[in-house]
């Protein structure tokens, strides 16, 4: 699959900001994922990494909260991506870790969704790098055995510096430059 107009090819090269915060509950991940709703704006994408029950969804959860969305906010592994309206912005969430090939992206809506007029959240979208746009949020949450959660995020892009630094600003973030 080639790269599309705009759309990065070299996913991880490190450039903009990057912070951090440290939560100790499903509910404080919540409440910081909800602290990013008030600062996104349509086409605004998040990537989402971490290991399998590291919270992904759970932010996701919070981000939906955030933006006034009462539907319930599940995992959308098998159905590859949910919609949820009824916010002050439509919220878009993929979960790519089913997905074998590239090119199964177009079967799923994937470039239209992200490029629409909602905010998309997208987990293992480091799975395929080169279908990642241009500029977008990284959001990788890590679990200790404790469980305590460590928020790390990156931002690609002006669009994405910007909301970025918005978030961690926001003093009910408390997200820490790295």
């Amino acid at each position: 699959m080639q790269g599309r107009p705009g759309w990065r090819i070299m996913a991880f090269t490190m450039n903009g900001l990057t912070y951090i915060r440290k939560t100790t509950s499903p509910e404080a991940t919540k409440q910081l994922a909800a602290t990013l709703a008030p600062h996104l704006r349509a086409g605004d994408v998040v990537v989402l990494g971490g290991d399998l029950g590291a919270g992904k969804t759970q932010f996701v959860q919070g981000v939906a909260a955030g933006l006034g969305i009462r539907d319930q906010v599940t995992s959308p592994t098998f159905n590859i991506l949910l919609a949820y309206a009824g916010g002050s912005l439509p919220l878009y969430h993929f979960d790519l870790y089913r997905l074998e090939h590239p090119d199964d992206l177009e079967d799923v809506g994937y470039f239209e969704t992200l490029d629409g007029d909602g905010a998309s959240f997208v987990e293992w979208g480091g799975k395929f790098p080169e279908a990642l746009p241009y500029g977008y949020l990284e959001v990788v949450l890590e679990s200790d055995e404790q469980g305590v959660r460590t928020v790390r995020t990156h931002a690609y892009g002006e669009r994405s510096r910007q909301l970025l630094f918005l978030w961690a600003k926001d003093s009910k973030s408390r997200l820490m430059r790295v």
